[in-house]
């Protein structure tokens, strides 16, 4: 029988007692709570969760956090959390679950994603990246690029091709790829913001063994569909709080700064916190959805949202400082851990929101998506579809 609301309340505060926060250090707290089960309650039990309804989710959150306990750091490994772990969760072994879900959820070990290629970005189908089976490894060789956090990642996500003699979507396989392997190179990419927060991955030789593989031999497409279906919910789903995200931050200006107002900048600025608010409550309902299942193409029409939204609203805070949002305060090469909207200044948003419509699947593939798979709007017309992938113009 599922837990109701009250008995999680209860099971959580009899945890609280048997780890206090105040006494217990952040690693064998996390540790613990994967343990008792209470890191994501709708995963099984022994892996983190508790069977219960995602929904309840929420309780334990309460509970933990007025007793002041440590997170997980979400942030830090948002690809692990968001991303790989509904995925292993999906096509893993039991030995694969066990091997990663725990450690990716504490934070011992950090995730990105290895999708994208110079020749295979918007269509990742495309992807050349190739695996060749030697015995009871797969010898991989490629070039991924755009990889977020590869740079503090100990495993990733990874899409190749081992079968180019058949259709584009076929032939592909998805595996676990240790980044720490020897023939895995990692190089910074310096982007408009002056920061290397993606990066470059050569794969050259690196043996992956079949146990590292996630699905079916061939079946890569459909599994991959899982990762992206969820990072979507992921970049464009996130919890925010009323006039919360970068609505809030040019709201309060606005608020502070009465010199700066304009009777134009008013008017956009009261449409844009409208359509932020939809966005947050639209948000909230796919979230509900997620409970009875797993995310859809659904999640591709909040992603498109969230985009837009971000680049108009930065554009706007721009404008609204005048001069002064012209400034930037540093253009150091640096390598962060996360992305920070908040913390930096409004030439920072700007620059960095340019990147919201490129990530995670481009306006433009998401608008195909919403257009075949939400509205049930005839598909584009493909010449690709059934010619083998080594037959394609590249």
């Amino acid at each position: 029988m599922s837990l109701d609301a009250a008995q999680l309340r209860d099971r959580t505060k009899e945890f609280l007692t048997a780890h206090p926060p105040a006494s217990t250090s952040r690693e064998d707290f996390l540790s613990a709570r994967f343990d008792a089960g209470l890191a994501w309650v709708h995963y099984p039990e022994g892996l983190g969760g508790l069977d219960a309804p995602r929904a309840l989710q929420a309780v334990v959150e309460a509970e933990l956090t007025a007793a002041g306990a440590p997170d997980n750091n979400p942030r830090r490994n948002g690809i692990g959390l968001g991303m790989a772990a509904p995925t292993i969760l999906r096509y893993g072994t039991e030995e694969q679950k066990q091997r990663f879900l725990k450690p990716l959820w504490v934070g011992e070990e950090v995730w990105c994603q290895l999708f994208s290629e110079p020749g295979a970005g918007s269509d990742l189908a495309a992807l050349g990246t190739r695996a060749v089976r030697d015995g009871d490894t797969w010898v991989v060789n490629g070039q991924k690029v755009w990889t977020s956090n590869a740079h503090n990642a100990r495993f990733a996500i990874l899409v190749t091709r081992t079968d180019p003699d058949v259709p584009k979507h076929k032939g592909m396989t998805y595996f676990v790829c240790d980044m720490t392997d020897p023939g895995v190179e990692v190089r910074p990419l310096r982007q408009i913001t002056g920061e290397a927060e993606f990066n470059e991955v050569f794969l050259s030789d690196v043996r992956i063994p079949d146990a590292h593989r996630l699905g079916e031999v061939g079946d890569g497409w459909r599994v991959a569909q899982t990762t992206l279906n969820n990072e979507r919910v992921s970049i464009g789903g996130m919890r925010v709080p009323r006039e919360g995200g970068l609505v809030g931050i040019v709201a309060k200006t606005w608020r502070e700064r009465p010199e700066l107002r304009t009777q134009d900048l008013h008017q956009r600025l009261v449409k844009l916190w409208v359509e932020a608010e939809v966005a947050r409550l639209t948000s909230e309902r796919l979230r509900q959805q997620l409970v009875a299942g797993h995310p859809g193409p659904e999640g591709a029409g909040m992603k498109l949202g969230f985009a837009r939204l971000n680049q108009e609203i930065s554009g706007l805070e721009v404008e609204l400082l005048g001069e002064e949002g012209l400034l930037y305060d540093d253009w150091t090469l640096r390598r962060p851990e996360i992305v920070d909207f908040a913390g930096r200044d409004a030439g920072y948003r700007y620059l960095r929101a340019k990147g919201n419509s490129i990530e995670g699947g481009t306006s433009e593939i998401l608008l195909n998506i919403v257009a075949e798979r939400v509205l049930g709007l005839p598909s584009e017309p493909r010449t690709d579809k059934d010619v083998a992938w080594k037959d394609l113009a590249r």
